[in-house]
């Protein structure tokens, strides 16, 4: 996905390696442990091909590792890098969001704290020193990576 303008996009960006439903849906399912390829497509029910592309582009982006089961095996599973994990809160903010808007009788599921088992809360935007900000409270400033056309799209936006 290429931005409409020449805005420079993080948003857009990530939407290009994960945006696709049955990426988001893989990389669930990494989370809840599913490593082999047989298991991914079993419990997602998606076909082997479209599960073979979704699994290498999220291999090229290394946000999943292939890795040999054994030595000199034939067989891989996938485990999530680092940067796979990283994507723990996205994750977390579209099951909160799901449960709270799109499903009327309540959470399928309930995240909760290993520890204590009770729900985690919901998650929160906060400002450096722990302050709850809402939408109100953000403003964009230009990063490192701003382009010209973002320098002058934040310009105009002020």
């Amino acid at each position: 996905m290429k931005p409409a303008d020449p805005f420079n996009c993080s948003v857009a960006a990530t939407l290009d390696i994960i945006g696709e439903g049955w990426t988001l849906l893989i990389i669930r399912e990494a989370f809840l442990g599913t490593r082999r390829f047989a298991d991914f497509q079993r419990h997602l029910g998606i076909a082997r091909n479209i599960l073979s592309d979704r699994l290498k582009k999220l291999t090229r982006h290394a946000i999943l590792k292939r890795v040999p089961i054994g030595p000199g095996a034939k067989r891989h599973e996938y485990r999530l890098t680092g940067k796979g994990r990283e994507l723990l809160p996205l994750l977390v903010a579209l099951t909160q969001w799901g449960d709270r808007w799109i499903n009327p009788d309540g959470a399928p599921l309930t995240m909760v704290d290993r520890r204590d088992g009770l729900p985690i809360r919901p998650l929160q935007i906060q400002a450096a020193d722990g302050r709850p900000l809402g939408l109100h409270d953000l403003a964009l400033a230009p990063g490192p990576g701003a382009s010209e056309a973002t320098l002058a799209r934040l310009k105009a936006l002020k």
